[in-house]
């Protein structure tokens, strides 16, 4: 069974960058695609950005796109989510996740489609 460990997150300004890793605990990772998503306080969990198993293809939501970028590097086992120009509203729990099936197109935004969740890491942006 996969396990995914996010790590990244903090506390950084308005218009800042952080760069969010996702490591995953087993090689079948390297077969699934991948979906970050957030959650903030008193909302629902949203989507963010995904990517395929084989990095080829990659889906964001509006309001990701233009300032976060999804990679990944399947020797590592690990996803990556580079966010810059980040605004207070960013602020949310992140979380990766892997598709319940395998060689996903990483199109997916249904939170439901996705299996293995890590355990979210904390970003904070501050006005």
């Amino acid at each position: 069974q996969v396990q995914l460990v996010e790590s990244g997150g903090g506390l950084v300004q308005a218009g800042g960058s952080l760069l969010l890793s996702c490591a995953a605990s087993d090689r079948t990772f390297s077969s699934h695609a991948m979906g970050w998503f957030r959650q903030a306080p008193g909302k629902e969990r949203e989507f963010v950005a995904a990517i395929s198993w084989s990095g080829d293809s990659t889906h964001y939501a509006d309001s990701a796109k233009g300032r976060f970028t999804v990679a990944r590097d399947n020797v590592k086992n690990t996803v990556y989510l580079q966010m810059n120009n980040l605004k207070p509203e960013d602020t949310a729990v992140y979380y990766c996740a892997a598709e319940d099936t395998s060689y996903g197109l990483g199109n997916r935004e249904n939170e439901y489609e996705y299996y293995y969740w890590g355990q979210g890491t904390q970003v904070t942006v501050s006005s």
